[in-house]
């Protein structure tokens, strides 16, 4: 057999296909993510106070892509790993409507539509790819890839579609219920009318970021604006340990993996 007979025979062997790269949809997935966007909206006008805008946008932006190849090179479903790209998608969607909305003055009413329809063509594309847009196997690049977009999609247009209710007169705890009683919808039509699993899951995986944002916004702004005025950081703090908390449980108990724990 030659070196050429050898390299051929390697080349049709498959690749051990990767892990599945998210996590278990349990209630502690559901608890983080809500406390991820809520943090990212803090962070981020945080950041942007500090730093200034520009610089702000500028360390987002490259704190979300370290993150993300992080993400890509693992293997396998890693909780900091997976959560600290969301987190970081949360700040940078953040400051991506931010910009719009006060770098280049697009209404909200604008924005949200936009990220929108952005949303759904990611949710076109992907399912014209793959026939499929369901969380359970995401274990290629080309489905990875696909997940990371629709989430960035989701956090953009959560926080544009949460600003617009807060300043077109709900207010930030008004949007706060408004949106607790949406995110209760899709579950409960999945569970008694039988609404299909994937676009529930993900309708409500849409509904958390303006819940968490809105929330998260009403315990840090100012009482002039309908808050409780408790300030940026220590709201950031607070929700960044929370989420650290959640975290550490998961990465020492493996029950975000599929199965529960590993073996």
């Amino acid at each position: 057999m030659t070196t050429q007979h050898v390299l051929d025979d390697r080349r049709r062997v498959p690749l051990r296909p990767m892990a599945n790269k998210v996590p278990e949809v349990t209630a502690c997935f559901w608890i983080i993510k809500v406390l991820t966007t809520g943090m990212g909206e803090t962070a981020s006008d945080l950041l942007a106070r500090v730093l200034g805008p520009v610089p702000a946008v500028a360390l987002g932006g490259l704190a979300l892509v370290a993150s993300l190849a992080v993400q890509f090179t693992v293997r396998r479903h890693i909780a900091w790993v997976y959560w600290t790209a969301v987190v970081m998608v949360s700040v940078f969607g953040t400051m991506a409507a931010d910009v719009l909305h006060v770098g280049l003055g697009v209404p909200y009413a604008v924005s949200t539509p936009v990220f929108l329809v952005t949303l759904a063509a990611v949710f076109v594309l992907w399912y014209a790819s793959e026939r499929t847009l369901s969380i359970h196997g995401i274990h290629t690049r080309r489905r990875e890839g696909f997940y990371w977009a629709a989430v960035l999609a989701t956090f953009a247009l959560g926080t544009a579609a949460g600003d617009l209710t807060a300043t077109a007169g709900l207010g930030y705890l008004g949007s706060v219920v408004l949106y607790a009683a949406a995110i209760c919808v899709p579950a409960l039509a999945h569970r008694w009318a039988g609404f299909n699993a994937v676009a529930a899951f993900w309708s409500a995986y849409i509904i958390t970021r303006p819940l968490g944002a809105s929330l998260a916004d009403w315990m840090a702004v100012g009482h002039t604006r309908g808050g409780l005025d408790l300030g940026l950081e220590p709201v950031t703090l607070a929700w960044t340990a929370a989420i650290l908390g959640f975290v550490a449980y998961l990465a020492t108990s493996q029950r975000d993996r599929r199965g529960g724990v590993a073996t």
